[in-house]
Parts: structure tokens; sequence; C-alpha cells
């Protein structure tokens, strides 16, 4: 996957699914709990970066999802690469911050972790919610060319909060989109891993898309899945999540991530940049070149391969 890429177009890429991330984040923020009908009668479609919403954001303002990934991202940074301790720290640092909004079993994970510093919630049932698996982005950006680093990173991040098959299973699909999204593989690519996840978890299954677009981790990968091969530009992928409503703030940042990375920074919509939240679009602009620093250096250090 490395030999020979074009890392300045891996950057690009990479600040597009990040930023692609926040701006669907906000975008969804307004009209997550509504239901399809409730959004078009308040808005007909939902497509600009408004505020409001149930927890009366700022316009361009984001929730604990993107929230979540900075504090896990800024971790991996200062520590050369992923630590599960290190990555419990800085969310619970970030829980502690009172944020504006937190996931049940997000809050019982951290808390968790505050009360034994164990890194790893035990099996639960109820964990297959897609808080975890929202928090993929930042593991796959320091894990490029690496995909067993990915896997193993992906399944300990994921375990900080939730211990689900589901939720291991979604997180992986969505990094290894991201890794074959980076290098320029597109909705070709993707679809190789979203037929693979399928193949080995079929309730994932999107096409027929079910409609529903719940906080459950199967639902909210439908929903994101169906918006991203349906359409063939950012704004057109994240209009039609968010606005199935229901976990809209995570499809929407989902969503934004895939399209983010399959077309770059430049695809975004400009209206939706402008509006971001400024602090918000510094760290990002910060964080993801940092981010691809730890993979090339961890990708330097391997031991050269003997030649065949």
């Amino acid at each position: 996957m490395v030999e020979g890429v074009d890392w300045a177009d891996v950057e690009r890429r990479a600040l597009g699914a990040y930023l692609g991330f926040a701006v669907g984040d906000a975008l969804g923020a307004t009209v997550q709990f509504m239901s399809v009908d409730e959004i078009a009668t308040a808005y007909g479609v939902h497509h600009n970066l408004r505020g409001g919403g149930w927890l009366k954001l700022r316009a361009g303002q984001v929730t604990d999802d993107t929230e979540m990934c900075l504090a896990l991202g800024k971790s991996i940074v200062d520590g050369g690469g992923f630590d599960a301790a290190a990555a419990a720290q800085a969310l619970t640092a970030w829980l502690l911050g009172k944020p504006t909004d937190v996931d049940h079993t997000c809050r019982r994970g951290l808390r968790r972790y505050l009360a034994d510093r164990s890194v790893c919630a035990p099996p639960n049932a109820g964990d297959a919610g897609a808080s975890a698996a929202v928090r993929t982005l930042p593991v796959a950006l320091a894990s490029v060319g690496d995909p067993a680093a990915l896997a193993d990173w992906s399944a300990a991040q994921c375990h900080l909060t939730h211990n689900h098959p589901q939720s291991d299973a979604a997180g992986l699909a969505l990094g290894r989109m991201v890794h074959a999204l980076l290098t320029g593989g597109g909705h070709k690519a993707a679809r190789a891993e979203a037929n693979r996840l399928i193949a080995a978890e079929p309730q994932f299954r999107f096409q027929p898309y079910p409609g529903q677009a719940g906080a459950r981790v199967v639902e909210t990968l439908q929903t994101v899945l169906h918006a991203y091969f349906r359409n063939d530009s950012v704004e057109r992928c994240v209009i039609e999540a968010v606005n199935r409503g229901e976990n809209a703030d995570t499809t929407g940042a989902l969503a934004g991530m895939l399209a983010g990375a399959t077309y770059g920074v430049e695809a975004i919509p400009r209206r939706w940049l402008g509006r971001l939240d400024g602090a918000v679009k510094t760290a990002i602009e910060t964080q993801v070149p940092a981010l691809l620093a730890v993979a090339r250096r961890r990708l330097a250090q391997r031991p050269a391969r003997c030649p065949a």
C-alpha cells in the first residue's frame, strides 16, 4: 500500500476525512432524534450549518463525536502511537471537562476506568451502539500502511468503552475503508471492504436500505453506507445521511469522513467550512499531519525486507 504513495495526496484526503467528519457532525446535530417527516416539516431539506437541535448548539458547533476523536488523536500524537491507558486518560479528561453531551455507554466505560484503571470493558450485549466505532478516524490515520496495527488499535480503542462484536466489526471496517480511500481506491475499494464486513456480519447488509438510522451501530452503518454509495460528492452524501434523522450527528460524521477521504478537502462545501467552529477546524488541521507523521515514522522504523 505505501510503496510509491503520494503522501501529499494522502494528507489532502485525510484532511478531507477529518473536516468532513466534523462538518457532518455539526450538520447532523441540528436534526438528531428527529424523524424524516419532522425534518421535512421544519426545514424541507436540511443542508445548512444552523445549530440548534436538542442540544441548542451554536452554528458550526460539534458534538461528542468530534470531541472524542480529537481527544483520542491527541493522545496518539503525544505518545507516538496508540496506547490504551493514554487514550483512556485523554478521554476521561474530556469527560471531566463537562462536555455538552456524552453517550451513556461511553460515560459508563470512562467512569469504570476512573474507578479501577481498567482499559477494557467486559463483554456486554448492550454495547452495540455506534459511539466506539465513531472514534475510528484518528486510529486509522496513525496506522496508514499498517493493517495489523489498525486491527489491534481499533479493537483496543473500542474496548475502552464498548465490548461487542458488532461495535468491533464496524470500527475495523470503517478503518479499512479509510485506509483504502486515502490512497485513491474510491467507491470500488470501499465497497470491497463493505462486502467483507457483510460477509462476516450479515446484519450490516444495507441493500435494500432498511430505513432506520438509530444509535445502534448496525443501523448507523447501514445509513452511512447507503448514503455514501448512492452519491458522488461530500455534500450530497452528508445531506442524505443527516436527513434520515435519528442518530444524525453520527451518521453525518461518518458519511462526511468517507466522502471527504474519497474526494479530498477541496470538495467540502465552503459554506460548511466557513461556519465550522474555528477552534475545532484549527485542531483538525494541526492533528491530521501529526497523525500521518506517526504512521510514517512507524513505517520507517520497520526492518527492511530481505529480497526474495
